[in-house]
């Protein structure tokens, strides 16, 4: 994934590696970080720890060379909607993970509207943009348009 992510979307060197997201409750599971609850900064991604040896191959994406990841952990009362995300991936896969990065293309400033966010996501590899309450799949856009109707999440 973290090649992928690289080169189809970041357009970057393939050996730079991403952070990750994880559900704080589960943090110590997969991190070197004991007490992982407690540690404030970790919300931020101000911390980088070691990836626990067993989990170098579960987290690939985002263990850096060194085996460490510059983890954010989350909390369920201070971002419900992105901890309940990770949780489905956790039930899906096992893992309580997921590939966090700045959503930009190279050279670009980090996107901060809607508008921002279709165009980088019309001009990179990326196959689905969600926004809010909106799923936007490329394969579903029509081709001559620049501005499409959104579907609602969860409607098909």
């Amino acid at each position: 994934m973290k090649d992928i992510v690289n080169t189809k979307i970041k357009f970057r060197e393939p050996y730079r590696p991403f952070a990750p997201s994880v559900l704080a409750e589960r943090t110590e599971e997969f991190f070197e970080l004991p007490d992982a609850v407690e540690h404030y900064p970790a919300r931020y991604m101000l911390y980088v720890v070691p990836v626990r040896q067993s989990k170098h191959g579960v987290l690939p994406a985002i263990t850096h060379v060194d085996g460490t990841g510059r983890l954010q952990t989350v909390f369920e009362d201070a971002n419900p909607r992105y901890h309940a995300l990770i949780d489905r991936f956790s039930q899906a896969t096992g893992v309580p993970a997921v590939l966090n990065t700045s959503f930009n293309l190279k050279g670009e400033p980090i996107v901060t509207t809607p508008a921002n966010a279709f165009s980088t996501f019309s001009r990179s590899e990326m196959d689905v943009l969600v926004l809010g309450n909106f799923v936007v799949e490329k394969d579903r856009l029509p081709q001559n348009r620049q501005m499409v109707e959104a579907v609602p999440v969860g409607v098909k």
